[in-house]
This record gives C-alpha cells, structure tokens and sequence, in this order.
C-alpha cells in the first residue's frame, strides 16, 4: 500500500480549489495581501504539487495598496471548461466591502487575463458551474434578502451568468442556509452534477475551531436543495483543541480518472498548545458515494496525518533546493512581497547572483510596500539562514531577517544604525508596540544571519563567515507571538530579507548573496 503524508502544501495555503483536466491536476489557494495573489499548482496523482505560477502577476491586475493584514484575495475558485481556464475570487478592501472578478487564461502557466469585475455580485467566495446545457452560473453568498435573523447568518445564492461579457443575467436565487439551525458564516459554496443530481458543497461555522463542511443537493439547479441528513459531512470540532488537525472545512472535491473521489480542504496544526503559526494549510482525504450522498473518509470521517495514497501512478517532482542563490533571471515562485510591489526596489541584475534590495522609506510595521521578499513558514520546526552585505549610511538604515505575522506582530533580526551606533539587534514588535530584546555592536559589512525554530521556541544567531562559528544573539524566544491565536487574522507566518530607511529617503543598498530554508518534518 503506498501512502501520503497530510497536509499536502504544508503552510498558508488556504481554501484550497482543485479540478481534474485530463489527467492532470490544478489547486488554487487564497493569498490575502500577499503579492502575486493566488498561488498556482499541478499535480499528475494529487499528492506531490509543484508550483507553476500566480493567476495575479501584474499590477494591473492587482493593486493591494494600503490593505490591512488579512484583506486582499479571499477564497478562489478554479475551473475549466471548453479549452479555458477561469479563476474567480473576492477582493475584500479596507472597509470589509467585496469585490468579485474573474481572469482567464488557456495555459494556467502562462499569462492570466485582466480582471473582469463584476456588478451587482454581493458576498464572498464565489465560484462558477457550467451545466449541461451550456449554461453558467456563479454562486457565492450573501446577507439574506430579508435581513440576519442571527448573526453571521448568509444565504447561499444563484445567478446565470454570461461569461463573454461579465454580466450576472437573470434573478438571483436562494439556495441553501446550511445545516444547522443556526448556522454561521455560510461560503465557499461549490456546485457539482454527479449522477443526476446537483451537489451544493458549503462550508459553515466560521473558518475557526467550529469550521464544518456541509452538504445538499437537488434535481435542479435552482433548488429546492435538501441538506444531508448525516451532516455536517466534515468537521473536527467534535475532536477538542488537543488534536493534531483542527478548523478543517472549506473543501473542495475532485474525481479521478479511475473514477475515485476526492477532496481537498483546508486545516490546521497546532503546536505549543493551541497556537498555529502556519496558518491554514492544505490536506486531502478520500470519499466515496453512498445511496447518493458522499462519506469522506469511509469508517473514519476525519483527515488523517498519513493515509492511503490515490489508486494513480505516483509522480514526484524534483525537489526544490533549499538554498536559494539568487542565480535564476527571475525570483522563483515561493517568494512574494507585501502587497503590489512600487518602484524598482529589488533585482538581480545589478549584481549577479545577489538579491540586491533598495532601501526604501516603507517599513514593515505600516501598510505599506516594504522592500521585503519573503516566503511562508512551512514547518513547526527550521532554519532559515542568509548571507548580508550592507554598509548602514545613516540613521534608522537597516537590513535583515523578518519573521512575519502582521504589522504588529513580527521579529526583525536587523543589523542597522540607532542612535549613531551601529549594531545587530533582534526586535520584538507585539500588539503593535516594539522592543529590543538583544543587541550587538557591530561594524562590518559582510554578516550571516540565522534563525532557528524548535517549535515555538526561535534562536537567533550570527557569524563573520561560513568559517566562523555561530554566536548567540538571542535563544528561546517566544514564537506564539506569529500565531493568529496572539496576532488575529487569517494568514500564517512568512519569513524573508527586507531593507528599510524608516521614513528617510536613501540611496543604499542591502545584497543578499543566499536565503537557505530547511524544515524540519514532523
């Protein structure tokens, strides 16, 4: 029996969309502030997942200027139907207000369409249908018509949809309220057609502890939906915070070309308690149909660590070095920035196999643009290790190691100038307040850096060069502090090299020669 290991994109990879095209597999993740929004990946047997790009790779399809933690691209859809692919998804701006669009393309590799916007299309998490007849829908949800009777209450809705121009068409219609008789925060609805029957897959209770996958269907596409007796179709919330996997929900199913089913979903793994650094992240387990109802996990009903691998030839992609040199004409897929990029502030031209970074006046702490290239945290356990030449010209220049949960809850190791003293220093920033938790003197130009995590406790240290030995800066610190259980929000923590003029305008520089991440399996 071969098996696979859960989850299968270990870190922030939520609200996972998945579909079949032939023999191959693509998934779509949320990506809320980061830019490119909206990871891509393939798959040829559903376990092993290679990256080949972002639906949104250019400004102009996406302008994350000033969004606060956690707004941006919420939930995508994937879908492909007559030789495109479509990509459908909400931007949530500042004042919690959604707006939906979809983009385009016939090579999910290759060049995505500008956004289509959408009028008149209310709610988060939307997704498209294509039926039979050649008809399309959208689904999405939306405060019910007649108002809450409770809070949190949404109302699964319908509308035709014309694809060509990017109008809704028609009347919008109820479909479903959940499961519960008080069900909250209905979204991430999918609609499926199996066997004569039209499938509405939601999720409810929110995307913390209580999250829930919930299931109905009809002989029509505009209803009436009858939910499942035996739902919720999918939850842990029954199993405590002690568990390994908890918040699974937001799924999405696929069938094989055997024949099997499938269903990717999001989840979490909390570690040092109830704290999850790694934000959601995406797993799969199995399902199988039973007098017209899908059971998930036949005999089990949760996601498990390690499962039975999908009945398909087991594809492996190479793996991806650890160690990145910055050789590569372009950054490669797993890094991002905070919101759009602005201004020439990174390259790898000006000095060959060196990311060069310009120190800009953003800092991390605003919602701003920083010079910062970071990517997710992806293991409970890692190091992450850099090599830095940087010369601090004036006061407040600094270059170093971010390790980010939001504005207001990060760690910067930085080498910089305070106060006309230049040092290494390792700087808390918690609830928006910040403090000097260690620092060192120092007045060279060529530094490496590292960090280490043993789950929750991170050591930081640094040397000269690769032929001198590490030296303590600061050990056991508390890593909670990047958990959404301590920061809010949705998103889980990244790490990665950032330069910043705190406010001044500068013509400085900080290189990077090498970024090493190694995680640690659990």
């Amino acid at each position: 029996m071969t098996t696979f290991r859960n989850p299968i994109l270990p870190g922030f990879y939520p609200d996972p969309s998945a579909i079949r095209v032939g023999e191959d597999y693509y998934l779509a993740t949320s990506s809320f502030e980061f830019f490119p929004g909206v990871p891509l990946f393939h798959s040829r047997d559903l376990v092993h997942w290679r990256q080949i790009g972002h639906a949104l790779d250019r400004p102009s399809q996406l302008n994350l200027d000033g969004i606060a933690p956690s707004r941006g691209i919420w939930a995508p859809t994937i879908r492909y139907h007559d030789g495109r692919f479509y990509m459908i998804t909400t931007f949530v701006d500042n004042e919690k207000n959604m707006h939906n669009f979809y983009v385009t393309a016939e090579d999910p590799a290759g060049d995505w369409s500008d956004p289509v916007w959408l009028e008149d299309a209310p709610g988060i998490d939307p997704s498209l249908f294509f039926d039979d007849d050649g008809k399309a829908y959208y689904t999405g949800n939306r405060v019910p018509p007649e108002g809450q009777r409770y809070a949190k209450e949404m109302d699964i809705w319908l509308q035709e949809i014309d694809l060509e121009s990017g109008r809704l068409i028609g009347e919008k219609i109820s479909l479903w309220r959940g499961a519960l008789k008080v069900a909250h925060a209905q979204e991430g609805p999918h609609l499926y057609k199996v066997g004569g029957w039209y499938y509405l897959l939601i999720a409810e209770g929110g995307t913390g502890h209580t999250h829930a996958i919930t299931v109905a269907r009809s002989e029509s596409v505009k209803g009436p939906y009858e939910g499942y007796k035996g739902n919720p179709l999918l939850t842990h919330r029954h199993l405590g915070r002690d568990y390994g996997i908890v918040n699974v929900g937001h799924g999405e199913w696929v069938e094989t070309q055997t024949g099997d089913w499938w269903m990717v979903c999001l989840g979490s793994r909390p570690y040092g308690g109830y704290f999850r650094n790694l934000g959601r992240e995406t797993f799969l387990t199995p399902m199988k149909w039973e007098d017209g109802w899908p059971v998930v996990n036949p005999g089990k009903g949760i996601v498990e660590a390690e499962g039975e691998a999908p009945d398909l030839p087991p594809t492996p992609w190479p793996s991806r070095a650890s160690r990145d040199d910055f050789d590569a004409p372009r950054l490669a897929g797993e890094w991002n920035f905070l919101r759009t990029p602005r201004g020439d502030f990174w390259n790898l031209e000006e000095r060959p196999g060196w990311l060069r970074l310009k120190l800009k006046p953003d800092v991390v702490s605003a919602l701003a643009n920083p010079s910062f290239v970071g990517r997710r945290q992806q293991h409970m356990s890692f190091a992450a290790t850099t090599k830095l030449e940087f010369s601090p010209a004036a006061e407040g220049e600094a270059a170093g190691i971010v390790l980010l949960q939001n504005a207001d809850y990060h760690y910067r190791l930085e080498y910089g100038r305070v106060e006309s003293v230049d040092a290494l220093r390792l700087i808390e920033r918690r609830g928006g307040i910040e403090r000097n938790v260690a620092s060192r003197r120092y007045d060279g130009v060529s530094i490496e850096l590292k960090v280490e995590a043993a789950g929750q406790a991170y050591s930081f240290f640094y040397r000269i060069d690769e032929e001198a030995p590490w030296e303590a800066l600061a050990e056991d610190v508390d890593g909670r502090l990047l958990s959404t259980d301590v920061a809010g929000g949705f998103t889980g923590a990244y790490l990665g090299m950032y330069a910043s003029s705190h406010g001044a305008v500068s013509a400085n520089v900080a290189d990077f020669d090498w970024f090493e991440y190694e995680g640690a399996q659990q």
